[in-house]
């Protein structure tokens, strides 16, 4: 295995600018995870790597070797597509063995590898059937197995579970998870869904336009996003996000907005800095930390009943205020949660996150400068 490094990558097609100076480590043995909307450059990336796209500028590494401009059969990498990508004329063991045909070894050694590789990913009875005669959890398998059939630096992977029904991703999911486990390998996956991102990785580079906005473990995404664009695009359902002016007083930080009631607040002495009273900020609260409250009291929030979804383990109930924004308490309860009217929701301070004009977290008391 090795890592891989990109130094200051800038893609670009014609006037558009898929991929800015991109500037990150993925460490050996790694399982990273490009997450973000369509468009926002992820595939780019990956493909960067695999050298099916070459830089507008920077260079690509993998371990102490330049691959900006080598060929991508001479990279040590592997790549496993959205599509499988399988030969529909071959049946499973053909299929498996080819990246080691195309290398030159014998029929036996690479069909003794093939079964060794399908054994693993519980395929090995399927290896005389063609690709159309297997469920499509098999196919992504079989898939998955021809890019481990040949020792690689790199494991590649492009939305290989999006194909899939959502049993079936659940359960690769695991599989994958699993198989990083045992292997160790290094591996780069790009999704779109932030369930899988958690899931499977180490760390994650969450994109926007082309830009890598935050680049951390999961939980660190997950507790502490650097951007709204994060908070809002990481947690389902994602962060409340509550426009709110800002006003100092006594050394503290008050927070007004309609139907919002928050007691003073310490912040650090880098925000208290970059706050000045009269300022607009974002309050953020996950969904998972409101909670029922009744009204008149600090750190609350009101508003009308907007839905009340029954979800098993828990109710989502969602509150509209007077200007239609909509704030959703995830409430964990094994009862049926009767509301109607008027509701209100409270929070923890120790819970709240507050983003400036541009977007960018600050920093609070209960947090680490």
């Amino acid at each position: 295995m090795a890592s891989v490094s990109f130094d200051s990558v800038t893609k670009r097609f014609g006037d558009f600018t898929a991929v800015s100076n991109l500037g990150i480590t993925i460490g050996d043995g790694e399982f990273v995870c490009l997450l973000g909307p369509s468009g926002c450059g992820k595939t780019t990336t990956l493909r960067m790597i695999a050298g099916l796209e070459t830089p507008s500028a920077g260079r690509v590494m993998i371990g102490e070797r330049d691959v900006t401009f080598m060929h991508p059969k001479d990279r040590k990498i592997s790549m496993v597509f959205q599509d499988y990508a399988l030969y529909p004329h071959m049946n499973l063991a053909d299929n498996i063995a080819y990246p080691l045909k195309v290398r030159g070894e014998s029929q036996e050694k690479r069909h003794a590898r093939a079964r060794e590789v399908a054994d693993i990913l519980k395929i090995g009875q399927l290896l005389e059937r063609m690709p159309s005669q297997i469920s499509g959890g098999q196919q992504q398998r079989t898939s998955l197995a021809r890019a481990l059939v040949y020792p690689s630096d790199v494991y590649l992977f492009d939305e290989p579970l999006s194909n899939l029904d959502a049993k079936l991703r659940l359960e690769a999911r695991g599989f994958l998870n699993h198989l990083q486990r045992d292997l160790g390998m290094t591996a780069v996956y790009v999704t779109h869904d932030q369930a899988e991102a958690m899931a499977l990785a180490t760390r994650i580079a969450v994109m926007d336009a082309g830009i890598v906005v935050q680049y951390a473990p999961p939980l660190e995404v997950y507790r502490r996003p650097a951007t709204t664009f994060v908070a809002n695009f990481v947690g389902n359902p994602p962060m409340n996000l509550l426009p709110v002016e800002a006003m100092i007083s006594d050394g503290a930080l008050h927070l007004k907005a309609v139907g919002l009631a928050t007691a003073p607040l310490r912040v650090t002495r880098a925000a208290a800095k970059a706050l000045e009273s009269g300022k607009s900020l974002t309050l953020g609260v996950r969904p998972e930390h409101l909670s029922l409250a009744s009204g008149g009291e600090e750190n609350t929030i009101a508003g009308q009943l907007f839905a009340n979804e029954n979800m098993g383990p828990e109710a989502l109930v969602t509150l509209e205020r007077e200007d239609a924004a909509r704030f959703t308490a995830r409430i964990f309860t094994d009862e049926m949660v009767a509301l109607e009217g008027r509701v209100t929701l409270g929070f923890s301070s120790d819970h709240i996150h507050l983003f400036d004009e541009r977007g960018l977290r600050l920093p609070l008391d209960h947090e680490e400068d």
